[in-house]
């Protein structure tokens, strides 16, 4: 990804936490030269001085078996976009757009099934904690359980390299950042409600 140097974040908690809030990422591989891409939920942990990404993907989904052929997986994350107007300038200049985005490469390897399992039993218990009405592994019968866990394929990938890239007019004046803030928040859409509050916390 290429990232002009105002737009670079190389503290990894600030990107760790980005990543937690984003976590609906795609996951990148090649087979036979083509790239083939996967929208699925993503955990990130740490497991003692590594870094890795968890996810599970349906049997039917060829790209699990590209898992271990491919050198690298590419795993994207995206934050809030939106079109910045030159209008919003307080001199003569182009629209561009501003964005989040995180890139995460390394090898996949595919789990074991209990693995899987325990990866499965995290997901539910941080999407279903704080509902009314939650359901856990243990509510799920052990019939359905065994069914679904034959239809997916779970896989982790240790993180070798992270690209990072919050494009949020670090390099206009203050002036104008304030302005594109208050414009965006006029805005109708809720991406650039997001955006403008992502500019807030990075603000000059």
């Amino acid at each position: 990804m290429f990232i002009p140097k105002y737009f670079k974040v190389t503290d990894m908690n600030e990107v760790i936490e980005f990543i937690q809030k984003n976590s609906f990422g795609t996951i990148v591989t090649t087979k036979q030269g083509k790239p083939i891409a996967t929208h699925i939920p993503l955990e990130f942990g740490k497991k003692g001085d590594e870094y890795y990404i968890t996810g599970h993907i349906a049997y039917g989904n060829p790209q699990w078996r590209t898992f271990e052929t491919c050198e690298n997986a590419l795993v994207m994350y995206q934050g809030p976009d939106a079109y910045i107007s030159s209008s919003w300038y307080g001199d003569e200049n182009v629209p561009t757009w501003n964005y989040q985005a995180v890139h995460v490469y390394g090898k996949p390897i595919i789990l074991e099934q209990e693995e899987l399992k325990q990866e499965l039993i995290m997901l539910l218990e941080k999407y279903e904690k704080h509902r009314k009405n939650p359901v856990f592994w243990d509510k799920l019968s052990p019939q359905l359980l065994e069914r679904e866990l034959k239809g997916i394929v779970g896989f982790k990938i240790k993180v070798e390299e992270v690209e990072a890239a919050y494009k949020l007019s670090q390099n206009r004046n203050k002036e104008d950042y304030r302005n594109i803030i208050d414009q965006l928040q006029e805005e109708e859409d809720l991406n650039s409600h997001q955006l403008a509050e992502a500019m807030k916390k990075n603000k000059k």
